[in-house]
């Protein structure tokens, strides 16, 4: 059976509706009822990143050389925490995902393994992370954030306490990366204001070429201080280290955040 100009090859049904697994032209590709792609994963090489937004979402690799203690808002396909945990063997990984479906599909069909440096908990994210606030919980060096259902960005990953409640979680040298989508503008534009506020506007906006994502990175305490030279040479090490455009990412994020880029680059 075609579906979304694939070859359907799974498909299972929960609470929250339809999950799909499609594969077009060499790619697996996660659905939730509709025709967006939540992650998509390259069976000829499934640790790479295929997703132009899951490679940009590594841009935080220009100001911070391991992810360290992670908490993840948002599993989908498990693409990018697969990523970290092969790239990155030192680092702990904390994932939050509502629908323990999607974590079955994840480890069924695109290879997240069973590794003890992941843990998995199953819960609604924005819930997650108030009631571990209210906890007083750990610090964590990043809080990554990729939360969408079949519409679009999570209801609960949408106000103000929310991101209020992510800072608190980092620690002073903390950061956040978060995928945001830009063509509901008066929903982008409010959460780049949340985002601004809670962080003392040290954010960073990076968008995804050819697509309609943002990814945000914000702060926690002071922005790293570079020079243009010291960040495009990273950038071009970077790129040699892990086949991901990091020059480009130096150039849109220049040309994006021109008053804080250039409070940040010397």
């Amino acid at each position: 059976m075609y579906k979304y100009n694939g070859l359907l090859i799974h498909q299972n049904h929960d609470e929250e509706g339809v999950l799909e697994v499609v594969e077009e032209k060499g790619v697996r590709s996660l659905h939730f009822g509709s025709s967006p792609k939540q992650s998509s994963m390259l069976l000829a090489d499934p640790y790479q990143l295929y997703s132009p937004y899951a490679r940009a979402m590594m841009a935080w690799l220009l100001f911070k050389d391991s992810p360290g203690n992670l908490l993840m808002v948002g599993l989908g396909g498990g693409i990018l925490t697969k990523y970290l945990l092969y790239h990155f063997p030192e680092c702990q990984i904390q994932a939050v995902e509502y629908r323990k479906s999607v974590v079955k599909i994840a480890r069924s069909h695109f290879g997240l393994p069973r590794d003890p440096r992941l843990k998995i908990s199953i819960a609604e994210g924005g819930s997650y992370i108030r009631q571990k606030y209210q906890e007083n919980a750990d610090y964590y060096d990043m809080l990554v954030i990729d939360a969408f259902d079949h519409e679009g960005l999570a209801e609960s990953v949408r106000n103000e306490a929310f991101f209020d409640a992510c800072r608190a979680f980092l620690n002073q040298k903390g950061m956040l990366v978060i995928n945001l989508w830009s063509t509901d503008k008066p929903l982008f534009q409010q959460i780049a204001w949340f985002l601004g506020r809670t962080f003392d506007w040290r954010v960073l906006f990076l968008p995804a070429r050819k697509r309609g994502n943002v990814i945000a990175i914000a702060f926690s305490g002071e922005m790293p201080k570079l020079t243009l030279k010291q960040l495009k040479a990273k950038a071009e090490q970077l790129e040699r280290q892990y086949q991901i455009e990091f020059p480009v990412f130096v150039k849109d994020i220049r040309k994006n955040n021109t008053e804080i880029f250039s409070r940040i680059i010397k």
